[in-house]
């Protein structure tokens, strides 16, 4: 089976597409954060996978649940999900499709790992560092892994700067100069 982020790509170009024509994007992250909820609920895994339900029965239990409404573009992709067993990417499709969304909006989301847990004032201070580094917008998500040696790792998309391994390396640069 393919990737599932090679399955949500397509799906999540298209809806970001979408959005920039009908001026709805801030409309489809709540309908992909709605819908990817529902997804990743322990109890729904079951139905998603039961085989006594038609995907005609699921996409209507689905649309029981929504306390509002999914507009008939929102209904759309459900069915065409439902239809193609493709229920279980949609959050891969919401991360794209977010990911497209901060791209066109000049913000970069960035995971700041570190060993131990961070205040606000840590964050806040990487958070300007990037800014000023990146000359975008930064969102930043923390996520505290005691496996970590020491020191932090920042991703933002594909690139990996390792706090760490970075001060190592600029305090031998220095040390190689005198």
């Amino acid at each position: 089976m393919a990737e599932i982020t090679t399955i949500a790509r397509p799906y999540a170009e298209a809806l970001f597409r979408r959005a920039q024509e009908t001026g709805k994007a801030a409309q489809w992250s709540e309908h992909l954060v709605w819908l990817t909820s529902l997804v990743e609920n322990e109890q729904f895994a079951g139905v998603i996978s039961d085989p006594r339900l038609t995907r005609e029965q699921l996409v209507q239990f689905i649309l029981g649940l929504s306390g509002t409404p999914l507009d008939s573009e929102a209904q759309n992709l459900l069915i065409i999900l439902a239809e193609n067993h493709r229920l279980g990417a949609l959050p891969a499709i919401a991360r794209q499709y977010e990911g497209l969304r901060h791209e066109h909006e000049g913000i970069l989301d960035a995971q700041i790992t570190s060993a131990y847990p961070l205040n606000e004032g840590q964050v806040q201070q990487l958070m300007s560092r990037l800014e000023k580094r990146l000359g975008k917008e930064v969102r930043v998500h923390v996520v505290v892994d005691s496996a970590l040696l020491g020191g932090i790792s920042i991703t933002i998309g594909d690139r990996v700067i390792d706090g760490s391994v970075r001060a190592r390396l600029e305090q031998m640069a220095v040390a190689l100069k005198h």
